[in-house]
């Protein structure tokens, strides 16, 4: 009698919330579905870019994977055109516009309140996008979908709206990492000019996604539930919302996507 066959090995999976729909990332390939003004469900899929040579490099393999995630958006519009981005609109264009100007200002102010702030003020645009339309229930969809996929549940409906991958968990880091590198810089330069301030952020954000794939590789400790809790916490009151079952039907069908084009990718390999 021959041995029973191994199951398959679970794709590692990511998303973007869409306001019209949900954006899924998987190894190598990348998938979208959005419902249409006319109630059409549409989708589209494509290969992802990679950026090689900095996979074993602390900090720079998690900048890399960003930015291949943010190459994807291009790609995905061009497939997709009805495709709506989560900062595709006016007044969230114009948040984001006054609270560059707003962080600019505290920054120039001397401590770590007016850095802490700065850093704070620069998350504003983020939540105000999530205040308004689809997006924080397509934010849960995401979530759903994928927590359904992961744990071989039916319904994603009965999935939690909060994930421990999400995004959020990189903001009480990202915001640590920041005050921290913007205060040792007031040490070394009297007055850091722009470039300095880039790359106090580029640091920040590699520290944040090192300590994010920390806490995932030691998810039972009580120091990475602690790493986790505020993110967990944004998504809870504010980042995500319980999405009806006409946003579930597009977030099943971008799964479905992803999970045909990584299936067809994996066979060709």
């Amino acid at each position: 009698m021959s041995a029973p066959e191994p199951e398959p090995e679970k794709l590692r999976l990511g998303g973007m919330a869409l306001r019209n729909g949900l954006l899924v990332h998987g190894p190598t390939r990348w998938a979208v579905a959005v419902r249409t003004p006319g109630g059409e469900i549409r989708t589209a899929s494509g290969a992802k870019p990679r950026f090689h040579g900095a996979d074993d490099v602390p900090g720079l393999r998690g900048l890399a994977r960003l930015a291949e995630a943010f190459a994807v958006i291009p790609l995905v519009k061009r497939a997709l055109p009805e495709v709506r981005l989560p900062f595709q609109d006016p007044g969230v264009l114009g948040m984001a516009t006054g609270a560059a100007a707003a962080g600019s200002l505290l920054r120039r102010r001397p401590g770590l309140g007016a850095d802490a702030a700065g850093a704070a003020v620069a998350l504003a645009p983020a939540m105000f996008a999530l205040r308004g339309g689809e997006l924080a229930a397509y934010h849960g969809v995401e979530h759903k979908a994928i927590a359904a996929y992961e744990e071989d549940e039916a319904d994603a409906a009965d999935a939690a709206k909060e994930h421990d991958r999400c995004g959020s968990n990189l903001v009480a880091p990202m915001l640590a990492a920041n005050v921290t590198g913007a205060a040792l810089l007031r040490r070394v330069v009297q007055r850091p000019g722009p470039l300095a301030g880039v790359a106090v952020a580029l640091g920040s954000m590699a520290a944040a996604v090192e300590v994010f794939a920390w806490s995932e590789r030691h998810s039972g400790t009580r120091l990475a539930r602690a790493l986790r809790r505020p993110g967990y916490e944004i998504q809870r009151v504010l980042g995500t919302r319980e999405p009806d079952e006409r946003q579930l039907e597009v977030g099943q069908a971008a799964l479905a996507e992803i999970l045909r084009v990584e299936g067809a990718a994996g066979a060709a390999r």
